[in-house]
């Protein structure tokens, strides 16, 4: 997190622990906003790999599950790392801002993700770095969030998963009422104050409530080469090309695709108590073995916690899932924004 704006943030009210922000003091008060409300949240938590030269698109292409060359100045895609077993390592949301390649991702993976990309440079032309001190991030989410958008940066992109640059810096539409911001540094603060007429300022967990409720997954330490992309429905929401040559664990992923139907999917479930990314599920039907796993967790408004979990299809469909032991608390499902493969 850039010193000067964590000292922004600060005189702001805000409670922040390992570069992320906890909350502006009220957190019940936060999520209830997000119910119902229009939020503003700071995006420091998460990191940004940066990527540039005459053959960073044919490098990215040749390294991650979407068409990098297919990515146009304005636009924005989802996007993913495989292990050569077709396993996540991290997913991205990719935009373009000036000569780079932004790829946003949880902030604990990033130091691993950029290490094992830079290996495979070699004599590429291209250069990869963290950028994540480079701009100010913020997401702004909720039904009055567009305008608020407009107001502080100016034109945005008419659809999802577009950006429109500005003098102040990037607008990423992720959502029809969601926004992603990379702003100048020295135009961070008079954007925020701006916004904060309007819109309630949060902390991570609320954004990543939010996040969770639209079905898009982040993959974390804890959940690292545990996934192919179809278990966490990557291909659903437009992560994965199957038309793009080859990557690292794209004939496995291609195979999950093609040859049968698959066993995991995630799904969006609540539970009354606490539960972290890499927590076990269990259910009746597969005794002494998890049926599944937390891919993200977070508060929920009403209380408890909302989770996105990958579990046995047959097992979710038939069975009670229960958190971390046979008899731990239950998940209950909720549905999830769009629909699954059959």
């Amino acid at each position: 997190m850039i010193d000067s704006w964590k000292n922004f943030l600060q005189s702001q009210g805000a409670h922040i622990e390992d570069s992320a922000v906890l909350h502006y003091g009220d957190p019940a008060a936060e999520r209830a906003a997000a119910a119902g409300g229009t939020i503003v949240a700071d995006l420091s938590q998460l990191g940004v790999l940066a990527f540039r030269g005459d053959e960073a698109a044919s490098f990215l292409q040749s390294q991650l599950t979407n068409d990098v060359r297919g990515l146009q100045a304005d636009a924005a895609q989802w996007n993913g790392y495989c292990s050569p077993k077709g396993r996540l390592l991290g997913n991205f949301l990719i935009w373009r801002q000036g000569e780079d390649y932004c790829l946003q991702l949880s902030g604990d993976i990033l130091p691993s993700v950029l290490k094992r990309l830079s290996m495979f440079i070699m004599r590429a032309k291209v250069q990869g770095r963290d950028a994540s001190d480079e701009h100010v991030r913020l997401v702004v989410a909720g039904r009055q969030a567009a305008a608020m958008v407009s107001a502080a940066m100016g034109p945005l992109p008419n659809t999802t998963m577009h950006t429109v640059s500005g003098e102040t810096g990037q607008v990423i539409r992720v959502g029809d009422d969601k926004f992603v911001l990379s702003i100048l540094p020295e135009r961070a603060a008079t954007v925020w104050q701006g916004l904060c007429e309007t819109a309630t300022p949060v902390g991570a967990p609320v954004w990543d409530w939010l996040r969770l409720n639209a079905g898009i997954p982040m993959i974390v330490a804890a959940t690292q080469e545990q996934f192919v992309p179809q278990m966490v429905n990557f291909e659903v929401i437009g992560g994965v090309s199957f038309q793009k040559g080859c990557y690292p664990g794209q004939e496995i992923v291609a195979r999950s695709q093609y040859l049968g139907k698959l066993k995991r999917r995630m799904f969006l479930a609540h539970v009354d108590v606490e539960a972290v990314p890499g927590d076990s599920l269990y259910s009746a039907d597969i005794e002494g073995q998890a049926t599944g796993t937390v891919v993200n967790a977070a508060p929920a408004p009403a209380g408890g916690f909302d989770v996105l979990a990958v579990a046995q299809v047959e097992s979710a469909a038939t069975q009670t899932l229960h958190l971390k032991a046979g008899d731990g608390a239950v998940l209950t499902l909720k549905p999830l924004p769009y629909a699954l493969p059959e």
